[in-house]
């Protein structure tokens, strides 16, 4: 196996270990009294975050698997914050190119679209299906505060796993543009 496919599986895997990581610690009972706020969805930041950045390195079936976990283990309706992930993703992947030349704060302003557009989709098919959905300022709060956590999930992402945005003219292995 040569390195660059082995880079590549190793940084999925890499990817697996770190939404574990985030899933472990978001289910540890550090307070034991219903919380006022709702923190950031770091697990969904990672994603659109490594979907912009390196698609290569989050394939479609390690989303959906990573993300479908997560909802079995947080108790969310198995499958739809998935699907919604995943949809984001896929299309983050497909303009992936056009995110090469942009700025940073293009890429956050997709992002936070992406988000809010997936979350009132999430909370409109919960109400369409007659379950509760929560509060709309807990989900508000949230969606900021990932809004918010994902230059530091990106920036973190790029200096401990070096997951950086392809040069404009990197090849892969076979010599095709990455």
């Amino acid at each position: 196996m040569d390195a660059a496919r082995l880079r590549i599986w190793g940084m999925r895997a890499l990817f697996a270990f770190i939404a574990l990581v985030v899933l472990f610690f978001h289910l540890l009972p550090l307070d034991l009294t219903p919380s006022r706020w709702a923190g950031p969805d770091v697990l969904t930041a990672l994603v659109l975050g490594w979907s912009v950045r390196r698609p290569d390195f989050v394939p479609a079936l390690l989303i959906a698997g990573v993300m479908l976990l997560a909802d079995l283990l947080l108790q969310r309706p198995p499958g739809l914050w998935s699907v919604l992930v995943l949809c984001a993703a896929e299309w983050l992947k497909s303009r992936e190119r056009r995110h090469r030349e942009t700025t940073f704060f293009l890429e956050w302003l997709t992002f936070a679209a992406v988000l809010i557009v997936i979350t009132m989709i999430y909370r409109l098919v919960l109400m369409v299906l007659i379950v509760a959905p929560g509060t709309l300022a807990l989900a508000s709060v949230q969606v900021a505060m990932t809004i918010l956590a994902y230059p530091l999930v990106v920036g973190m992402s790029y200096l401990l796993f070096g997951v950086r945005r392809a040069g404009p003219g990197e090849v892969d292995r076979l010599g095709r543009t990455i």
